[in-house]
C-alpha cells in the first residue's frame, strides 16, 4: 500500500491532488490542513483519505517518524495571499516550515513534491527557472523563492545532489473546482462566474501598464492539468528540480471573460457572441486599475516549458476557451 501525505489537503490544489490519487486507487492518504475556516471541509467531503491531522500536530510527529514509511509528500500548504503584508507570518509558513519538512523527508527517504509559484518571477519579463529572471514583487513571492534558493544551495542548481526526489512546481494562474474558499484570491474565472450570475456582466481591469482594457495577459492553467503534471513526476521518481507549471500560453483576461459569458449563455440556450459584441452589449465592465496593486502586479506571464519538456513531461495543456468552459459548467452544476 502506497502511503502519501498531502498538506493543504482541504485547499484548492491539495484537494484536487487527492482526487487524482483516488482515481488511481490510492487512498492511504494523510490529509494535513488547518480547518479554522470550517467550510473548507467541503473540499474533502467526497474524497477517500486514511486520516486527517491538524498542521500544528503533523510536523513534529512526521519529524519523529510517527507515520511510518511515507512514499511522498505533496506539499501544497502555504499562505497564498499575495496581498498579505505580515512578512514574519509569511516566512514562518512558506519558508521555515518547508525547510523543516524537506529535512525530515530526506532523513526518512520520502519524496517531496512542493508548490513554488510564478510569483518568484515578479517584475521579470522572462519566465525561465533561472536566478537571473527571479524578481519577486511581494513577500509571498520572496518566501517561495527563498525556499527554491535554499534547495539549490543544498542540492545543486537542478537538485542533482538529492538522495530522494525533490520537485518544486512554479504554479502560474491556476483555476478550477474547489477554490471557492479563497475569497479575493480565487481565480478571475470564479469571480466572473459569480458576477455574471448576480449582475448579468463581468468586471475586468481597464488600461494599465501599457495594456489596453482587459488585455493584460496571464498564463492561465486548469487545475486538472496541474494535477496531471504532479502525478507525472510521482510516476518518475528519478526526476528532480524546479519546474514551471503553466500552459505555456499567455492569454488576455478578455479571453477568460469571453469564455465565461459564452458558456453561461450557452447553458441558457443563447447564441455565442464575439468579444466585440460582448463588450458592446455591456456584458463586460472595465473598471479603473486599483491603486493598491500599482507596482505589484504582473501584467504579463507565460511559462517557459523548456525544462518541463526536457525532463520528459509532454502533457498537453488546455487553453482558456476549453478549460474555462469546463469549469463554468462545473460551477453551474453546483448551484
Amino acid at each position: 500500500m502506497t502511503r502519501v501525505v498531502v498538506t493543504g489537503a482541504a485547499g484548492f490544489i491539495g484537494s484536487n491532488i487527492i482526487k487524482g490519487l483516488n482515481a488511481r486507487g490510492i487512498d492511504d492518504i494523510i490529509a494535513v490542513d488547518d480547518l479554522s475556516q470550517g467550510d473548507k471541509f467541503r473540499n474533502l467531503a467526497d474524497l477517500k483519505i486514511a486520516d486527517y491531522v491538524d498542521l500544528d500536530d503533523f510536523y513534529p510527529l512526521f519529524d519523529e517518524g510517527h507515520y511510518g514509511q511515507v512514499e511522498a509528500v505533496f506539499h501544497e500548504g502555504a499562505c497564498s495571499d499575495t496581498m498579505e503584508q505580515d512578512g514574519k507570518y509569511m516566512m514562518d509558513n512558506n519558508y521555515t516550515l518547508s525547510c523543516e519538512l524537506f529535512q525530515a523527508c530526506q532523513q526518512q527517504g520520502t519524496r517531496l513534491l512542493y508548490a513554488s509559484s510564478a510569483a518568484t518571477y515578479g517584475g521579470s519579463d522572462t519566465f525561465r527557472e533561472e536566478p537571473a529572471f527571479e524578481r519577486p514583487l511581494n513577500v509571498y513571492g520572496y518566501s517561495k523563492l527563498l525556499f527554491d534558493q535554499r534547495l539549490r544551495r543544498e542540492l545543486g542548481p537542478k537538485f542533482e545532489k538529492t538522495r530522494h526526489q525533490v520537485v518544486g512546481f512554479r504554479y502560474f494562474n491556476v483555476y478550477g473546482p474547489h477554490e471557492q474558499h479563497k475569497g479575493r484570491m480565487a481565480s478571475v474565472a470564479y469571480h466572473q462566474f459569480n458576477q455574471f450570475k448576480a449582475e448579468g456582466r463581468v468586471k475586468l481591469f481597464g488600461e494599465y501598464g501599457g495594456y489596453a482594457q482587459g488585455q493584460q495577459m496571464r498564463d492561465f492553467v486548469f487545475v486538472d492539468d496541474v494535477v496531471a503534471v504532479n502525478l507525472w513526476f510521482f510516476d518518475h521518481p528519478g526526476k528532480s528540480g524546479v519546474f514551471n507549471l503553466g500552459s505555456g500560453r499567455a492569454q488576455p483576461f478578455n479571453d477568460v471573460a469571453h469564455a465565461v459569458v459564452n458558456t453561461l449563455r450557452g447553458l441558457k440556450g443563447e447564441a455565442s457572441l464575439s468579444l466585440a459584441d460582448v463588450a458592446a452589449r455591456g456584458l463586460i465592465e472595465y473598471i479603473p486599475f486599483p491603486d493598491a496593486l500599482r507596482g505589484k502586479y504582473q501584467c504579463y506571464t507565460q511559462a517557459d516549458l523548456g525544462a518541463l519538456r526536457a525532463a520528459g513531461c509532454d502533457h498537453a495543456f488546455a487553453d482558456v476557451q476549453t478549460g474555462v468552459a469546463k469549469y463554468v459548467q462545473w460551477l453551474a452544476s453546483q448551484a
